[in-house]
């Protein structure tokens, strides 16, 4: 099968790209190269079946679509993924998620044939009321920017399937981790600890509470359900894509600080807003029900605690610190 990766670069679409090459797939990569690297993709790089493609999605050029048209799944993973950005350049979020994902439907549309897999978040609930929360959940109350884009290309998506009939599958995501992450709080605590080993500034109260999920576990739950999908008739589904339980942040903080072998660190919070948030626009709980990706056949190896200290091990193995 010939698939496209779009994001392919960036730190879940590389993993995924090194597992499709690993089953037999064609990979096409479309990647700006914004936040993503080539060093990534080191091992496609050497492959007869893997095929790099520089283009910005917001930019309709003959290349990408062209690739687009000629493939049996477009994994859509391209996307500014910085939640805490959203709120200060929320065109940004609008043009790099949203735009890009209308392009991309576009260029499915036009084609023919290709199946969707579309990248979404768990910020699209917002501050969900239910805990775990469910695909079912109702009502979708994004409290970002990012949140609601995401929430967006969800409603862009199902509603081309309808029009067009392109089958689509979304997976809505819990925190991700591991190596060649180079955001979110493990990451910024490992960088900060680095140049300061006594103190740790810490965005919120630290009570924040999510799930962690690692990155083996996410490709695992990815192309379980990518199989799931493909083998029966519904036109979209959604899946969840998270752990069972969750961490706060402190205890994230002390994992980190352990694993690099400190002691007598400062804790230093630094809530955004009265409830302790660490930024405007940052869900404070977040627990995803992952019971409907566990009746297929899913369960993930690592609990969110286990999640992070591997994320810290190999994050600290690569030495991108000093």
């Amino acid at each position: 099968m010939k698939a496209v990766v779009t994001g392919g670069a960036g730190f879940i679409g590389s993993h995924l790209v090194d597992a499709l090459l690993s089953s037999g797939y064609e990979v096409t990569v479309v990647d700006n190269l914004s936040s993503g690297s080539l060093d990534n993709l080191r091992r496609g790089l050497t492959l007869p079946s893997f095929k790099f493609v520089k283009a910005d999605l917001k930019c309709e050029s003959e290349e990408w679509i062209k690739a687009v048209k000629g493939s049996d799944v477009v994994f859509h993973f391209a996307a500014n993924p910085e939640v805490r950005v959203s709120y200060v350049e929320p065109r940004s979020h609008f043009e790099e998620n949203l735009l890009t994902t209308f392009n991309v439907l576009e260029a499915c549309r036009k084609g023919g044939g290709a199946l969707l897999v579309f990248a979404s978040s768990s910020t699209v609930y917002g501050e969900a009321k239910a805990v775990p929360t469910p695909e079912y959940y109702y009502p979708l109350e994004p409290i970002s920017i990012y949140g609601a884009c995401k929430l967006a290309c969800e409603e862009l998506v199902t509603t081309y399937s309808r029009l067009y009939g392109i089958r689509a599958l979304i997976l809505r995501y819990a925190n991700i981790v591991g190596p060649r992450c180079r955001r979110g709080v493990i990451a910024d605590f490992i960088s900060k600890l680095s140049k300061d080993p006594s103190s740790l500034e810490i965005l919120g109260d630290g009570s924040q509470r999510k799930s962690y999920l690692y990155i083996d576990d996410a490709i695992n739950a990815t192309l379980k359900c990518f199989t799931y999908f493909k083998e029966g008739d519904k036109l979209y589904e959604i899946f969840n894509v998270g752990n069972e339980d969750w961490i706060t942040v402190k205890e994230i903080a002390d994992v980190v600080v352990k694993e690099m072998g400190l002691t007598g660190v400062n804790y230093r919070f630094k809530p955004a807003t009265p409830e302790g948030r660490g930024w405007p626009g940052d869900v404070k709980y977040m627990l995803l029900d992952i019971s409907k990706l566990k009746s297929i056949g899913w369960e993930p190896k690592f609990n969110s605690r286990e999640a992070v200290k591997e994320a810290t091990r190999v994050l600290l193995k690569a030495k991108p610190w000093k």
